[in-house]
């Protein structure tokens, strides 16, 4: 088996480039001010989703403004539970292609109701970026597989730079740039421990929790996981888990904590938890970890190293089922739809 043969395993392991891509187009872009805007809506479909989930949190825990995520189905189709009247506002539109039916559409009727301007992160020059008044591309980004990995990190990198800028966070913007080198490291050191969990067909079921600004990367590697390998995966909040979903928790289950430095023992103790009733633990964090990244970098900069190491998890475990990691079941990789 030649691992270079699948676009998936070369994506993952360039995407340390694209992630430079994004920074340099975050910091070239022209944006507005975070004051010009009473409510910041984050949106976008599937994976995209999950990175407005992610950045909505973020954007307010370092703005302090009302921003919300919410599916671009949603808002295209139910936009009163998250529009709101009479005030300035910012859409945010996320899409890997810039063509996603819902994404545009929705993108389209938000400003045909002039609700407010329009930003775009995609990584191709397409419908998107003429809707938006302005738009972050990240070329480095785009991909010949299915599934999102390469261009989910550099549009998340890209979505967090855009955050740090609208608060004025030169210092986090700085920082951001160890990423790209932190990355690489993290795929080099930690490949062979992804392969061993990927490959172990012993596990039937994956658990992924992250908590705060993490959650929505949860969701994210939980897609990949389902994706992939079509193996039964859910994402939840850590305290959330106990309610309930532990139940599922067994020998064949693998739990996988994306830890916080702020909530580090509360996260901590949910994982000895599950791992007291049988389960496998997997934990990603600054230390202490399975998966440490050490980066020296503050926890609202640096989300996107969260991601390459359970990206090739889930490759491998693609592989071992006999599976094609670029082509997933069922799926393509742009959505269009008849609307």
């Amino acid at each position: 088996m030649v691992l270079e043969n699948y676009a998936t395993y070369r994506e993952i392991k360039s995407q340390s480039a694209a992630w430079q891509n994004a920074l340099d187009v975050a910091d070239a872009a022209t944006l507005p001010e975070a004051a010009e805007y009473e409510q910041v809506i984050f949106t976008g479909c599937g994976s995209t989703y999950y990175l407005s989930l992610a950045a909505a949190s973020l954007y307010q825990e370092l703005t302090g403004r009302v921003a919300r995520a919410i599916p671009a189905g949603d808002l295209l189709l139910n936009p009163q539970i998250v529009i709101r009247e009479n005030i300035p506002q910012l859409l945010v539109a996320v899409s890997r292609s810039g063509t996603t039916t819902e994404t545009i559409k929705a993108a389209e009727k938000f400003k045909a109701e002039q609700r407010g301007n329009v930003i775009g992160i995609t990584c191709y020059d397409t419908a998107l970026v003429d809707l938006s008044e302005g738009s972050l591309v990240i070329l480095e980004g785009q991909e010949e597989s299915v599934a999102q990995t390469r261009s989910f990190a550099s549009m998340y990198v890209a979505a967090n730079a855009f955050c740090a800028r609208m608060a004025g966070r030169k210092d986090l913007l700085e920082l951001m740039k160890k990423l790209p080198e932190l990355g690489n490291g993290l795929i080099k050191n930690y490949e062979s421990f992804a392969k061993e969990m990927g490959e172990n067909l012993n596990f039937d079921r994956f658990y992924f929790l992250g908590s705060g600004i993490r959650h929505g990367l949860a969701c994210e590697v939980n897609l990949k996981m389902k994706e992939m390998t079509l193996t039964h995966s859910e994402p939840f909040h850590f305290l959330e888990f106990r309610h309930g979903p532990m139940s599922m928790v067994n020998e064949k289950a693998v739990v996988v904590g994306l830890l916080s430095e702020s909530n580090f023992s509360h996260e901590k103790a949910v994982l000895n938890e599950m791992q007291a009733l049988g389960g496998k633990t997997m934990s990603l964090a600054e230390s202490q970890a399975d998966i440490s990244f050490q980066s020296q970098i503050p926890e609202n900069a640096r989300g996107v190293l969260y991601l390459p190491v359970l990206q090739l998890m889930a490759f491998y475990r693609s592989v071992a089922k006999g599976l094609n990691p670029d082509r997933p079941k069922n799926l393509t990789a742009v959505v269009q739809l008849n609307m």
